[in-house]
């Protein structure tokens, strides 16, 4: 039996940090000020890798077939992401607070799993992923740092550290089934979790 590597899936509005549904003048006015903060010729933000990333990104944003045919995919991939809270749920209670933290690391841990050198998550698609306003997000974020299980990498997205690896191991009420990992298409189309 033959593994196929399946390449993961990119996110060009995450990159270029837009909504999906900014429009082409936004798109080019947010790519002129990122692609000036990571240009390699730039000594002090000078980026190369997150540099061809945008370029690459505004090449197919800013082509309005092109971006028709990635919408497509951005919305399929978007409706088989993990969602982890119903729309009943209550971010401002204690269990609301549990969720939340619980939700942020087991989302961590799946993007660190699939990708160990890249695997960070900006705001916006973590807001989006838990269905809470970043706003709502921002305590969380600071306590996971603050007990060193999640940190901010250079370029600005959230990563999971080895201590938060051992906190979603060890933590029996973590969304993530302890008998395998959740793969981009492992949730239900109802978007329930599968415990």
């Amino acid at each position: 039996m033959s593994t196929v590597a399946t390449k993961p899936f990119e996110d060009y509005y995450e990159t270029l940090q837009l909504s999906s549904n900014a429009d082409g003048e936004t798109i080019d006015r947010v790519y002129r000020i990122l692609v000036r903060r990571y240009h390699p010729d730039n000594q002090d933000t000078g980026d190369t890798e997150k540099f061809n990333r945008i370029v690459k990104a505004h090449r197919v944003l800013s082509d309005p077939d092109m971006r028709a045919a990635y919408d497509v995919t951005y919305e399929d991939n978007r409706a088989s992401t993990l969602k982890l809270f119903q729309e009943t749920s209550n971010p401002e209670s204690y269990d609301g607070d549990k969720r939340i933290f619980e939700g942020i690391l087991s989302v961590l841990y799946v993007s660190r799993r699939r990708d160990a050198d890249r695997g960070g998550i900006g705001i916006v698609q973590l807001e989006r992923l838990l269905a809470c306003p970043s706003k709502h997000l921002e305590f969380h974020m600071w306590y996971l740092r603050e007990k060193g299980w999640a940190q901010r990498l250079e370029n600005g997205m959230f990563a999971i550290t080895a201590s938060g690896v051992d906190r979603v191991m060890e933590n029996e009420g973590m969304f993530l089934r302890k008998d395998r990992l959740l793969s981009e298409r492992s949730v239900n189309g109802m978007g329930e979790l599968n415990e």
